[in-house]
């Protein structure tokens, strides 16, 4: 019989509950151990995107910012006053009479040129696909040819093949009934003639991207499709259409940012040397270049180009969103 004052042996005491440790709080040193490893994995990215970010912050922020200073400026004796006008620059320009006519005008631009430009680079890419080797690669060098030619040449180009007088093509023009060059460019037409400009100047580019991204499909579905019966529009239709989608997408994006923008064409166009039947004013960014050059407001200019500037990138945001064109496979 053990004493009551004997210590308890090992066995008599209860067993303890394990307790879990609490959470630490993560350290400050931890968390700049991490930031340290995420930077020593991906500093080679970061070195490669560093050239573009500089670039952009220099060339794109920093106009954009200097614009958006600008349009809240009065200026007197070409003197910016800054944050002087209000919205003055914007009343101004946003009430123009001008204003709904010449974003008519990019807006039926836009719906012509983005979907047939499109349109026509896929349906070119997949009969150069249809039929590979020495012929594909011959025309793929000719679409690539055209694309040499700048704006203001093919504009030159284009006013030479429209005017019956010299063109080549004078004869059917006068078979038609167009005896002149404003017969067959004017207002109206304007939007079809700069659709033929940018699709003849850049459409080579675009056919051999959307071709080079046909080049990654795996030969083993399309041998597949093959046994299973389907023809050559079957497999462009139904398979690499399909494929296709990322690149259409990122053409889509790209014309739709860049059609936006439209100016030199139009401008060339009113010039005094051409003196063609269009409005000084076609597009919106010639409305802009006219409030800062021929009236010395360059408040009200900045004000519709930060306005260009949110269409593209709205467009832009709304494509990508609506297409989940950056989603990683397998996300949904």
């Amino acid at each position: 019989m053990r004493s009551p004052s004997s210590s308890p042996s090992a066995e008599d005491l209860p067993l303890a509950t394990p307790i879990a440790p609490a959470a630490l709080p993560l350290t400050r040193r931890s968390r700049l151990s991490r930031l340290g490893v995420g930077w020593r994995r991906h500093r080679i990215s970061y070195l490669l995107i560093l050239p573009y970010m500089i670039f952009m912050a220099i060339f794109g922020i920093g106009p954009a910012l200097y614009a958006l200073l600008m349009s809240f400026s009065k200026f007197s004796m070409s003197t910016p006053q800054y944050f002087a006008a209000g919205l003055d620059n914007y009343k101004l320009a946003y009430g123009d009479a001008r204003f709904f006519q010449v974003f008519g005008n990019l807006l039926e631009f836009l719906i012509i040129s983005v979907p047939l430009g499109i349109a026509l680079v896929v349906l070119l890419a997949l009969l150069l696909d249809m039929r590979p080797g020495r012929f594909s690669s011959t025309l793929r060098l000719l679409y690539f040819i055209p694309g040499a030619v700048t704006g203001p040449a093919l504009v030159l180009l284009i006013i030479c093949i429209a005017d019956p007088g010299i063109s080549p093509f004078g004869p059917i023009f006068n078979f038609l009934g167009a005896t002149n060059f404003d017969a067959l460019v004017f207002p109206g037409s304007l939007p079809f003639v700069f659709t033929i400009m940018g699709f003849f100047s850049g459409a080579g580019m675009w056919i051999a991207i959307q071709h080079g991204g046909l080049q990654g499909m795996s030969r083993e579905v399309l041998e597949a499709a093959e046994l299973d019966g389907c023809n050559a529009w079957q497999k462009a239709l139904y398979i690499k259409l399909p494929f296709m989608r990322p690149y259409i997408v990122y053409q889509t994006i790209l014309i739709f940012a860049l059609n936006v923008q439209l100016f030199v064409e139009p401008q060339l166009l009113t010039s005094t040397w051409v003196q063609a039947n269009v409005p000084p004013q076609w597009a919106p960014n010639q409305l802009a270049y006219s409030y800062a050059f021929d009236v010395g407001n360059f408040g009200a200019a900045a004000a519709l180009s930060l306005l260009m500037l949110g269409i593209g990138l709205a467009g832009g945001y709304v494509l990508i969103r609506w297409t989940g064109f950056f989603k990683l496979e397998g996300q949904s």
